[in-house]
């Protein structure tokens, strides 16, 4: 990956490690459903402009469908599976059955995209870097199975629908692929926001935190995705999601003053250590001399 790449890649890691501490803070006072319908609304909101500005709307004209399809696999499904399914497990098997979404992603690719034993270790190596890292928590309630099989079907939807960007929608300029996205997320997550209106006074803490997830977390966090997947590619783009548990650890370090132990040392060192494997350039494969050249190599 270029220095764009990678910097983009730490935008989104970062980006998309801050949710987890933002969702908690929002359902205090708003639902589920509502959190998320608000947060694309918000982002919407804030890339429509954007869009305008540089006159790339229309690249939407006769995309409808599969802009549908990235919506409900990259914004609707797995954001209202991974708000209700961690309802009924640990957050730290949360973050473990969403690192599954590189492995998804590099199985999904394997025709195009060959997995070498190099890229196959870093992707092995950084999920069980992942796996040190929060621990293996599989405490829940009696609805524990049901939700991680909910996280899980939103680490595979994630899967598809980087996949779908890069093969089916890579000619759409970042902006406009999110504001599509986003506004069509909204549209089909209003009806159920507004049956589930806020029923008491919201505080200051709430609503600020789905200011925080609208803007950074969606607008922002996806446009540098679609445009990671464009320089980098859908398998080394999923790898953010090794990241993101590294950054939910840190806000924890920092705000809460949790300890950092030898698990985390361990953990971060191996996710470090995967990510570098896996995002390694493919060797190219050894030319063959045509049949002309090597027939006169035979000559002398």
């Amino acid at each position: 990956m270029n220095r764009l790449a990678w910097l983009l890649f730490v935008l989104v890691s970062a980006l998309w490690g801050v949710p987890y501490l933002l969702i908690k803070i929002a359902i205090v006072d708003l639902s589920p459903v509502f959190v998320v319908a608000g947060r694309t609304a918000i982002a919407a909101a804030v890339l429509i402009p954007i869009a305008a500005a540089r006159g790339t709307l229309g690249a939407l004209r006769g995309r409808l469908p599969v802009v549908t399809l990235i919506a409900m696999v990259h914004i609707v499904g797995p954001f209202l599976l991974i708000t209700y399914g961690e309802q009924h497990i640990s957050s730290s098997l949360t973050g473990i059955l969403i690192a599954v979404e590189p492995v998804a992603i590099a199985l999904l690719m394997a025709r195009s995209e060959p997995l070498g034993p190099v890229r196959v270790a870093g992707l092995m190596i950084g999920f069980a870097g992942v796996v040190v890292l929060v621990g293996l928590d599989v405490s829940g309630d009696r609805y524990g199975l049901l939700g991680a099989g909910m996280v899980l079907t939103a680490a595979i939807s994630y899967a598809v629908a980087t996949m779908l960007v890069q093969r089916r929608a890579s000619d759409v300029p970042p902006e406009t692929l999110t504001v599509g996205t986003t506004v069509i997320a909204t549209v089909v997550l209003l009806p159920f926001a507004l049956m589930n209106l806020p029923a008491g006074p919201v505080s200051t803490g709430s609503w600020s935190a789905l200011v925080a997830l609208g803007v950074f977390c969606t607008a922002v966090a996806l446009l540098a995705f679609y445009r990671l997947i464009g320089l980098a590619g859908p398998t080394r783009a999923g790898l953010v999601t090794y990241v993101n548990p590294v950054v939910a650890l840190g806000l924890g370090v920092v705000l809460l003053h949790e300890p950092i132990g030898p698990a985390t040392i361990a953990g971060f060192a191996l996710i470090v250590v995967g990510c570098w494997l896996s995002t390694r350039p493919s060797r190219p494969a050894p030319a063959t001399a045509p049949a002309r050249d090597l027939h006169l190599v035979g000559q002398d």
